[in-house]
């Protein structure tokens, strides 16, 4: 059988440049699509760190403009993944992050910036490196979503196209003045273009011309289709009809392995699930927590924003602390909320701790070490931090909404009766509805051999891309269909 050629584009890509999850799916996606015959070349902009890990990587195609400056194209293999680089300085070659400023602003230049990217892929989809033809182009939020755009208004054939829906709140949204200097003309400022709500969307666009949308669960599907989550776009989402479906994220399990994770105190598996202690412990060391092996432990890893709910979290502390209840968080975000973690930790020393950043040996210690992983988000796509603490052994607590909904078994009395339960859910996201399910985590937690018996199903739980890869593969066997 012929192996389907995969062009990939996408603003980060895990382990090289990372933000957050979409650099995991971005990352774990062609290893995963490889066992289905399908080869996938990644393109990424060239920020500094990209650039680093491609070191003696071969020009494949010179750009003489790139919104105002040259560009190359750079072929390269790097941490397993087959990568085509984006480099054009005048974009990328900058400190600070990929999409923010060392100001903490948004780079004024992002339009450009990803619309250059989003060109390249384009021309790159339509052949212009020579022996490289994709069959599909997948294209991941924003960032990426004028590929679709810049091939429909082009008037050639291309390329089938599948855009992949990581987050509807960030719509890359620009002024419709731009339309121009992005190489596009004013007829694509209309409903059935770009336009949105009296600005130009760049996500609307890969919404719009893209052959198949997919998002990273069938809950979130479902959610955004609806006035209520949908963000404007749900009208065309419901539009879309079945070319739009929910594919669930699943995770690296070679990463996340607590069998061989080389970040963690102790190595363990479902078999040897006492050996998390140990880590348990080290936990508490690291967050200066008091040595309480009694007290249940709840860690977070998370974005500190009001999507993800740790405002909730913060509203609840008070009867959290005063049940004994010990907390661990790894996060930066909003400044009000990392001020009011900062401010726990000097009102309950010992019972909270807190690491303002981002650290991967931290994130892969909390979820080693947890009683509890807390997602108390108000709304998710998918989520990876409950995938990741299922493979754990780190009981979930979760929001009931999106991917967390469709990956957490919750411990009701069905489901503990048949021995199937793998973590709790609550809703709606209120800080009531979570003091309450965090009341129900102590109870159980008190009761061992039920305890662990959920332990086991959270480890034993495939969290793998196994599954949504074959389902990508089918999705793109679709596209290919309906481009013919």
């Amino acid at each position: 059988m012929a192996r389907t050629r995969v062009l990939s584009v996408a603003s980060e890509i895990y382990p090289i440049i990372k933000t957050g999850g979409l650099a995991d799916v971005v990352g774990a996606l062609p290893n995963a699509l490889a066992r289905e015959s399908i080869d996938v070349s990644t393109l990424v902009p060239g920020y500094r760190p990209v650039l680093d890990a491609v070191q003696g990587a071969t020009t494949v195609l010179v750009l003489d403009d790139v919104f105002g400056g040259p560009g190359r194209i750079l072929a390269a293999n790097a941490a397993g993944l087959d990568l085509l680089v984006l480099d054009a300085p005048h974009l990328f070659d900058r400190f600070g992050g990929p999409y923010i400023g060392p100001d903490g602003n948004d780079w004024p230049d992002n339009a450009f910036r990803f619309a250059a990217l989003a060109r390249t892929g384009a021309q790159i989809g339509a052949g212009a490196i020579e022996n490289f033809r994709p069959d599909i182009v997948h294209v991941h939020d924003w960032q990426a979503a004028l590929v679709p755009a810049y091939l429909h208004y082009s008037g050639r054939r291309g390329p089938a196209t599948v855009m992949t829906i990581h987050n509807l709140a960030f719509a890359g949204r620009f002024a419709p003045d731009l339309l121009p200097a992005l190489g596009f003309s004013p007829a694509a400022y209309a409903v059935d273009g770009l336009e949105y709500y009296g600005s130009i969307s760049f996500l609307k666009a890969g919404l719009q011309f893209a052959d198949r949308i997919t998002t990273v669960s069938p809950t979130y599907a479902l959610e955004i289709a609806t006035p209520e989550h949908g963000m404007g776009f749900d009208g065309l989402l419901r539009a879309r009809g079945a070319r739009f479906s929910g594919i669930l994220n699943g995770i690296d399990d070679d990463v996340w392995d607590p069998a061989r994770d080389p970040y963690i105190a102790a190595t363990y598996d479902a078999a040897r699930i006492a050996a998390r202690s140990r880590n348990t412990a080290a936990l508490r060391r690291r967050f200066a927590l008091a040595e309480d092996p009694t007290a249940l432990l709840v860690g977070v890893v998370s974005r500190l924003s009001w999507q993800k709910g740790l405002d909730l979290l913060l509203e609840t502390l008070p009867r959290f602390v005063g049940r004994g209840i010990q907390l661990a968080v790894l996060g930066a975000g909003d400044a009000p909320l990392e001020g009011g973690f900062a401010a726990a930790v000097a009102a309950y020393p010992g019972r909270v701790g807190v690491y303002i950043g981002y650290d991967e040996a931290v994130a892969h210690l909390v979820q080693a070490g947890a009683d509890v992983v807390l997602v108390p988000s108000r709304f998710e796509p998918c989520g990876l931090t409950q995938l990741c603490a299922l493979r754990y052994g780190a009981i979930p607590v979760v929001a009931r909404v999106g991917g967390l909904a469709d990956t957490i078994i919750d411990a009701n009395e069905m489901a503990l009766a048949a021995g199937v339960a793998t973590g709790l859910q609550f809703a709606p996201p209120t800080s009531d509805a979570l003091d309450s399910a965090l009341v129900r985590a102590s109870v159980l937690f008190a009761q061992r051999p039920i305890w662990e018996r959920m332990q086991r199903n959270a480890m034993n739980t495939d969290v793998s891309w196994t599954r949504s890869g074959s389902q990508y593969a089918r999705l793109y066997r679709a596209a290919l269909d309906a481009h013919e």
